[in-house]
C-alpha cells in the first residue's frame, strides 16, 4: 500500500473548533476534514474520494488575535442605539472578537487513497499546485516542504520503538492498544486529550415540500491527541519506508 507523504509548515494558523464562537478556539493539529478538503481542492476533485489520513505535527506556541465580528438576525430591523450597520433596513452589529492562533506549525501528513491509482495525481497536485495552498482559514497559507510517495508496511516491534519524539499525533482509539505515550504519569495509562474529529459527511434530508432542507451528517473519528509516542513490543503499527509511524483514520 502506498501513501503520499506531505511535510508542511505554517507561520500562523487557526484550525477552528466548530463549537467555539466568541473565542475561535483551535485544534492543536488540523482535523481530518480540513486536510481532506485541502487535498480535494488541490486535485480539483468535484466528488468525494475515499481516503485515510494520518496527521502528526507540532507548534511553537499559541497566541490570541483580534478580528472584526459581524452579528445579525434574519428580519431584525435596524435600531440606531443597537446596530452599527444597516443593510436594506436590517441591523448588523459590528464588534471585535478573539481567535487563537498556533505559531510556527510543522505537519507530517500521510494521504492514503482507497483507489491507489490516484496516488500520482495527488503527488502531482502538490508538486505543481494550481494555487497557493491553505489549511485552516483561507488566509492560513501552507509552505510545502516535501512531497513523497512512500510504501507503507505493517511492522511488529521486537522492542519498544519511537518514531519522532518531537511530533504529537492524532491516534485513533482502535490503535491505542498498540502504542504508549512516553510522558505518561504514574497511575495514568494514557496522557493525552480525547477528541471526536470530523472526517467526511453525507447529506441528510429533513422535512418535506417547501420546508425540506439538507443537512451534513458528519462521520466523526474518536482519537487521542498525544506526544512522545512509542510502538509497543510485540504489537504492530503501520510505518513508511523512512520509519515514520502512520496512524490512518
Amino acid at each position: 500500500m502506498k501513501a503520499v507523504r506531505l511535510k508542511l509548515s505554517q507561520e500562523l494558523v487557526n484550525y477552528k473548533v466548530p463549537t467555539s464562537f466568541q473565542l475561535k478556539e483551535t485544534y492543536p493539529l488540523p482535523p481530518y476534514s480540513t486536510v481532506i478538503g485541502m487535498v480535494h481542492n488541490m486535485c480539483k476533485y468535484t466528488e468525494y474520494k475515499e481516503m485515510k489520513i494520518s496527521i502528526q505535527g507540532k507548534y511553537l506556541s499559541k497566541v490570541n488575535d483580534l478580528y472584526t465580528r459581524y452579528e445579525f438576525k434574519p428580519e431584525c430591523p435596524f435600531e440606531k442605539g443597537r446596530h452599527q450597520l444597516i443593510i436594506n433596513g436590517f441591523g448588523i452589529t459590528k464588534g471585535i472578537a478573539t481567535a487563537e492562533l498556533l505559531t510556527e506549525v510543522e505537519l507530517l501528513i500521510h494521504v492514503i487513497p482507497e483507489d491507489q491509482s490516484i496516488i500520482r495525481e495527488i503527488e502531482s497536485a502538490f508538486l505543481m499546485p494550481w494555487e497557493y495552498p491553505s489549511l485552516g482559514r483561507r488566509e492560513d497559507l501552507v509552505v510545502i516542504d516535501e512531497v513523497k510517495v512512500v510504501e507503507l508496511t505493517e511492522k511488529m516491534f521486537e522492542k519498544s520503538m519511537s518514531s519522532n519524539k518531537d511530533y504529537s499525533a492524532y491516534v485513533p482509539i482502535d490503535l491505542m492498544d498498540n502504542i504508549k505515550f512516553g510522558n505518561r504519569q504514574q497511575g495514568i495509562e494514557f496522557v493525552g486529550t480525547r477528541y471526536k474529529l470530523n472526517k467526511n459527511y453525507s447529506l441528510q434530508t429533513i422535512g418535506k415540500g417547501k420546508s425540506k432542507k439538507e443537512f451534513r451528517r458528519w462521520n466523526k473519528i474518536n482519537v487521542v491527541y498525544g506526544s512522545n509516542i512509542y510502538g509497543i513490543m510485540k504489537k504492530t503499527l503501520l510505518i513508511d519506508e523512512d520509519n515514520y509511524f502512520v496512524f490512518p483514520a
